[in-house]
C-alpha cells in the first residue's frame, strides 16, 4: 500500500479523467473511421449530431478508473477523477442545450 499512497493525489485523479476519454476516443475513431482523417471524422459526427453521444461513452470509463482508485482507498485521486467527471458533464449539458 505504500506505493499506492504515492499516487493518491486529485491531480493524479484528475489527469487520468482527462485522459482515458481522449483514448478511447482515439480508439473509437481507429476502429470506426474507415481511413478518414480525424478532422472529417469529428465533422461527421457533429454533422449527425451525436457528439453528445460520442463524449459520453468516452467518458463512461471514467466509472472503471473511479472504481479501481476507490477499492485501492486512494480517495484524493477518487475526487479528482469525480471532479473531471461532473466538468465532462458541464460539457455535454452544455452542448446539448445549444
Amino acid at each position: 500500500m505504500k506505493n499506492v499512497s504515492k499516487y493518491d493525489k486529485q491531480i493524479i485523479g484528475f489527469a487520468a479523467g482527462l485522459v482515458l476519454p481522449i483514448l478511447v476516443g482515439l480508439i473509437i475513431y481507429f476502429f470506426s473511421a474507415g481511413g478518414m482523417n480525424i478532422i472529417k471524422y469529428l465533422e461527421q459526427i457533429n454533422r449527425s449530431n451525436i457528439i453528445t453521444h460520442s463524449i459520453s461513452l468516452c467518458v463512461f470509463p471514467n466509472v472503471l478508473i473511479f472504481l479501481i482508485f476507490n477499492r485501492l482507498d486512494m480517495l484524493n485521486a477518487t475526487k479528482g477523477v469525480l471532479a473531471v467527471t461532473i466538468i465532462w458533464a458541464i460539457i455535454v449539458f452544455a452542448l446539448k442545450l445549444l
